[in-house]
């Protein structure tokens, strides 16, 4: 039965306080070490564990989760050595400690309802806040997989871009060899609008060539 006991103490323990009672042989001796190192109730021990209390800060570079676990740690440690805070302390306490990113958040809890504010709520509002910012982040995540790609198929942009006519192909003859601004079926005061060939069927280029001056020019139109 005591080695099962102390089997039990072991298993309950982390790397660094089993490290400290490694050595005692027994539940008791074991037992009264770790009293001895984390239950006294000496003054400076008092006085380092509402120091790390008061000074305790929230960060948004760390999971609020995590940061929730240190600080009910405190408590329990200063509760552990008889040190007694209301409840409603504790709970401002931890609304003084968020990050500016849950200013929103402290006020709502702060002045925005009636009575008192107890530990139970804030930290389950905190909690509800850190699922709520989780999904959306998943969400995020997702949607920059997300991407749509138009005019991939030898298009007008991708013919305007290139400068191999030999691969070009006409869009007012159908033909290849040459670009449709050079196409010889294009007559000289004409204004021609072609549409057809394209894959997509917004696109709409309207050609105006030769000028009162003799130059050829022309506009492109994207519908």
């Amino acid at each position: 039965m005591v080695d099962k006991v102390r089997s039990a103490i072991v298993l309950c323990l982390g790397d660094k306080i089993l490290r400290e009672v490694a050595k005692d042989p027994t539940a008791a001796s074991m037992w009264s070490k770790l009293e001895s190192l984390y239950m006294t109730k000496s003054l400076p021990h008092r006085q380092f564990l509402k120091q790390q209390l008061y000074s305790f800060k929230m960060v948004d570079s760390k999971a609020i989760m995590e940061q929730l676990t240190e600080f009910n740690k405190i408590l329990d440690d200063l509760e552990n050595i008889e040190v007694q805070l209301e409840d409603e302390d504790k709970a401002i306490l931890l609304l003084c400690v968020l990050p500016k990113s849950f200013e929103s958040l402290k006020d709502t809890m702060l002045y925005g309802k009636e009575g008192t504010v107890t530990l139970e709520e804030v930290q389950a509002a905190l909690r509800t806040k850190e699922l709520i910012k989780s999904k959306d982040l998943r969400t995020d995540e997702n949607g920059e997989g997300l991407s749509v790609s138009r005019g991939n198929g030898g298009g007008r942009g991708n013919q305007r871009k290139s400068g191999n006519k030999s691969k070009s192909k006409c869009f007012n003859c159908h033909k290849m060899g040459h670009f449709m601004k050079d196409c010889p079926k294009i007559n000289g005061n004409s204004a021609q609008i072609v549409s057809e060939g394209y894959e997509d069927a917004g696109a709409l280029v309207v050609y105006c060539l030769e000028d009162e001056e003799g130059d050829v020019s022309h506009l492109e139109n994207d519908a």
